[in-house]
């Protein structure tokens, strides 16, 4: 059995009982750093061999890990954070355990999407989620632009060194829409701000943000409204 294990996003008490059994029973453990997932093991006194997985071995550590699945082992997945294959090493894995009919199961846990889209206040009957927004800018302005036609809430991982060029952006594709940065999220620095491309980045400007962030977009029929106002209906 493979499993796929959430791990905690910043907080380590948000672990769930159920991911510790299944750490604690499986054979082996495929992690996308093992340094950085050594030191979570130590902390719940959890002694495993360990394997690396990541974008870099992905390929041929999925050959590896499926042989090893299919003579019997229980493996468990992790990455630094999170639950592996959004965004981070994993579907891969997944789909081979698909067309090898190998049984696998995913172990839930903290998620930084639906913690970011919950505290941004913004509508959440539908969203959407674009993983890390790109590197170069014309791709990464392209993005915003689909974001700010959509109906929906669309959310986004980004660089705490990229942020200021992705707010400079916003602030010219989308001026007047509302915006929330998820930073540190469960950790004691957390934080949710909200407010236009352009009061953001006059706030990181002169506090660079540091940590892990989302971008929260919110969707086109928010407009202008802040978030705080209740709707207004025309008969």
């Amino acid at each position: 059995m493979l499993y796929v294990v959430a791990t905690p996003i910043g907080n380590l008490g948000d672990i769930t009982f159920r991911a510790l059994e299944v750490l604690k029973g499986v054979d082996l453990v495929a992690a996308e750093d093992t340094r950085h997932s050594g030191l979570l093991l130590k902390h719940f006194e959890i002694k495993k061999p360990f394997v690396s997985y990541h974008e870099h071995n992905e390929a041929a550590r999925t050959a590896e890990l499926v042989e090893r699945l299919a003579q019997g082992e229980n493996v468990a997945l992790i990455t630094d954070a999170g639950t592996p294959g959004l965004s981070d090493p994993g579907l891969r894995l997944i789909r081979e355990c698909i067309n090898r009919q190998l049984s696998f199961t995913i172990v839930p846990g903290p998620s930084a999407i639906l913690i970011a889209l919950l505290g941004s206040g913004f509508s959440n009957e539908k969203f959407s989620f674009r993983g890390f927004l790109p590197v170069k800018s014309g791709r990464r302005e392209r993005e915003l632009r689909i974001a700010a036609e959509r109906e929906e809430t669309t959310l986004f991982f980004e660089s705490p060194y990229r942020l200021l060029k992705t707010l400079q952006a916003c602030s010219t594709i989308m001026p007047e829409r509302q915006l929330c940065i998820a930073r540190e999220l469960t950790k004691k620095f957390e934080e949710f701000r909200r407010g236009t491309a352009a009061e953001l980045l006059a706030h990181y400007e002169s506090h660079p943000a540091k940590g892990e962030i989302v971008l929260v977009v919110s969707g086109v029929y928010l407009g202008r409204r802040p978030i705080h106002e209740p709707p207004k209906f025309s008969r």
